[in-house]
């Protein structure tokens, strides 16, 4: 099973500080972000993180890369914690897929299609953070408990925010738990089915990615995970966890970036 981190992306939202830093390099706390994605891909139940990547951003693959010059150096000179964190990184099990075109969230999952080989696989997007690395084995506790089902993390919005992801219609079956009806991406708050919006982390059967293949262009001319995702619920039962907003962190503006760098830092000062 495989955890795909989609990581192609612009990050136009922060320019002009990544014209030559990738977003997903922009430190949180201690560390880029996108190690905490990998991170919280490793603990979980995949055997291999993949990054969907751009041939541009060569920083992200050097800083899962071995360093063995920079790790003796380091040990040279008696700092053996900062050796320690570099040699674990570079040792972390991580391979790449490249979108070579900024065709969509759907389109840079599909290019990972011969990665999964017909099997489950996660989809961790770059811009959410899970510190605790908990959301991704409760979603495999829902799935095991329906059969396999895919598995979509959720999380409730103010109505003015709802326009900005993708929404879930359905009903509640357990505490916390919802039976997932339709997707609706990015609808305008009036039209919107509910208040709960996806949140960055999937459990997705091998349908999903068949159907990828077929999608066509919708919101903004591209190829939307969300559509593949209604397709296949034509076809099979899906379910979203509720989580805790606390439990996550989206890290997609300047603003929430900074705030989830205050937060985090806090926690760490605090020891939690």
């Amino acid at each position: 099973m495989k955890a795909l981190i989609p990581a192609a992306g612009l990050g136009t939202r922060f320019l002009p500080a990544t014209k030559a830093q990738p977003k997903e390099m922009l430190l949180v706390v201690d560390r880029p972000a996108i190690q905490y994605v990998v991170e919280e891909g490793l603990a979980s139940a995949a055997d291999e993180v993949v990054i969907i990547n751009s041939r541009d951003k060569k920083s992200i693959e050097e800083h899962f890369s071995p360093a063995p010059e920079l790790v003796a150096l380091l040990r040279e000179r008696g700092k053996d914690a900062y050796a320690d964190a570099v040699e674990a990184v570079g040792n972390y099990n991580v391979s790449y897929v490249y979108q070579d075109e900024a065709l969509g969230l759907g389109h840079a999952v599909r290019c990972a299609a011969e990665k999964t080989a017909g099997e489950p696989f996660y989809v961790l997007l770059g811009d959410v953070l899970v510190p605790d690395n908990a959301m991704l084995p409760a979603m495999q506790a829902v799935s095991d408990a329906h059969n396999g089902a895919s598995v979509i993390a959720v999380m409730p919005v103010p109505e003015e925010k709802v326009s900005r992801f993708g929404v879930i219609a359905g009903a509640e079956v357990e505490p916390g738990v919802w039976k997932v009806d339709s997707l609706v991406e990015k609808p305008p708050a009036e039209e919107a089915p509910s208040n709960l919006a996806v949140f960055g982390r999937y459990l997705l059967s091998p349908r999903v990615m068949e159907l990828l293949a077929d999608v066509a262009p919708g919101v903004g001319g591209e190829i939307q995970l969300t559509d593949a995702l209604d397709a296949v619920l034509q076809e099979e039962e899906m379910y979203a966890l509720v989580v805790d907003p606390a439990d996550g962190f989206d890290t997609g503006t300047v603003e929430s970036w900074l705030a989830t760098n205050q937060e985090l830092f806090r926690r760490k000062n605090e020891g939690q």
